[in-house]
């Protein structure tokens, strides 16, 4: 009997791997005959495909496969109607909204309860040396894939730079953040302003500091206090779960409106910049976060599982803070002990940028190229230099990359105009920089998890 249950559960799961590459094979088709002369067809092909997602999320219902339903619903809705998926922000927003409510709470619960419930007071200095130094490797490995990527594609050699750009100043021309400032900026000189902000990294330096004040005290003193913070953690991941009913309709939401008010054919004379960027992510995978989780004994398999979900919804969101509750929960339910979670995903979504660093890279070579210079190696390593330094602790500034772009191309006296053209795929590209900069954190927790032998073995 349970021979042939087994059977007919593996011969549903092949059943339904078919009926989602009979779909993946109908979207892509008809995405390539809306291209030609045949876009009738095309748009049927499309919503074949999207009824067969639809047959596979009710035979294999997940969160991430209804989010990934929700995309490519958006992406046709985008696509067909342009003008009504302009006009439906609001599930997206809302639901930014409410992870935003329920960010600082969590964090404040999870890393106080971490150290203090745990007696992992002497741990905390250990694991941030390891973490920022995994931090430090693995952002610079990606400024380095993003360089040798766009020197491969040149993709910015003919590029015609719209004469309205030139001399055009940029929106944001910020000067970037010295060493003290970004230390400086660490720290709240006001909690409650902090949480207003959403300044994610403040509030975890303050719940690391109060949890260090909580584990000294003793037990009778401590013990109420790390009760009633265990309970708001539990709380607001129970919490954190009902948030994450509204993820695919905001997923497809936000996608529907980003292809709907950008429109795709103005994309195009810059489509090769965007398929460069995608590979580049794609080599970063399999020969930096791979090697690495390999290396340190993580099971690739579990990971994947684990992080598949709040990859999906950065992804669609374009927002690391919208995926950050689902990852720590995810982080934790995959055997990293929670103080650890807590401790090192908030901290990389200033200094672990591993999306943001293969952007970076990437479009300062592509803002040479399109300015029809020939960047020397020596240029080349001092991009990279830059970059190391300036792309770190730069989370909280609007337009983050855009900050660091134009300090790099003021130290390395590149012009300012290609820039400018770069923002007309950069929600695009946002996508995947989202995705791995979600990626990167989680991979990150997980190997700090495996040297503190707290993972628990493959």
């Amino acid at each position: 009997m349970a021979t042939s249950t087994t059977k007919r559960t593996h011969s549903g799961d092949r059943i339904a791997r078919l009926i989602a590459l009979a779909g993946t094979l109908c979207v892509a088709a008809g995405a390539a005959l809306s291209l030609t002369h045949l876009p009738g067809a095309g748009e049927t092909l499309r919503w074949i495909g999207i009824a067969c997602f639809v047959v596979f999320a009710v035979r294999k219902p997940s969160l991430m496969t209804w989010t990934f339903l929700a995309m490519l619903a958006g992406v046709e809705l985008g696509i067909d109607a342009p003008h009504a998926a302009a006009q439906v922000r609001l599930p997206g927003d809302l639901f930014l909204r409410l992870i935003r409510m329920i960010v600082a709470p969590l964090l404040f619960a999870t890393i106080t309860t971490g150290i203090a419930g745990h007696n992992e007071l002497r741990s905390v200095g250990r694991v941030a040396i390891k973490a920022l130094i995994l931090f430090e490797v693995v952002t610079t490995l990606g400024l380095v894939i993003g360089v040798v990527a766009m020197n491969l594609s040149g993709a910015g050699w003919g590029i015609a730079i719209p004469a309205a750009l030139e001399g055009v100043a940029p929106a944001v021309a910020q000067a970037p953040q010295t060493w003290q400032q970004i230390v400086l900026n660490l720290f709240p000189d006001n909690i409650a302003q902090a949480v207003a902000q959403n300044q994610i990294l403040q509030v975890a330096i303050f719940s690391i500091v109060f949890g260090s004040a909580l584990a000294m005290l003793p037990d009778q003193k401590r013990a109420p206090l790390v009760t009633v913070l265990q309970s708001l953690a539990d709380v607001m991941f129970q919490l954190t779960r009902f948030i994450m009913y509204l993820a695919p309709l905001a997923a497809g939401a936000a996608i529907a409106y980003t292809v709907g008010s950008t429109g795709l054919a103005t994309l195009l004379p810059l489509a090769k910049l965007v398929v460069t960027y995608y590979i580049a992510l794609t080599a970063f995978a399999l020969l930096v976060m791979i090697p690495v989780l390999a290396l340190f004994r993580v099971p690739l398999r579990g990971f994947i599982r684990a992080v598949g979900e709040p990859a999906a919804i950065g992804f669609a969101t374009t927002t690391s803070e919208a995926a950050l509750p689902l990852a720590m929960e995810r982080m934790e339910e995959f055997g990293v002990p929670r103080w650890i979670v807590s401790f090192v995903i908030p901290t990389g979504y200033s200094f672990n940028m591993t999306g943001g660093s293969v952007y970076l890279s990437m479009a300062a070579v592509f803002v040479a190229q399109a300015a029809g210079i020939h960047l020397t190696f020596g240029r080349q390593i001092a991009v990279v230099l830059v970059l190391m330094a300036a792309s770190k602790g730069i989370a909280g500034v609007p337009r983050a990359s855009l900050v660091v772009l134009l300090a790099t191309a003021s130290a390395v006296h590149l012009p300012t105009a290609p820039i400018l053209l770069i923002l007309g795929v950069d929600t695009l590209m946002d996508m995947g920089r989202t995705m791995m900069n979600v990626v990167g954190n989680c991979m990150a927790a997980a190997v700090i998890g495996r040297t503190e032998g707290a993972l628990p073995a493959s």
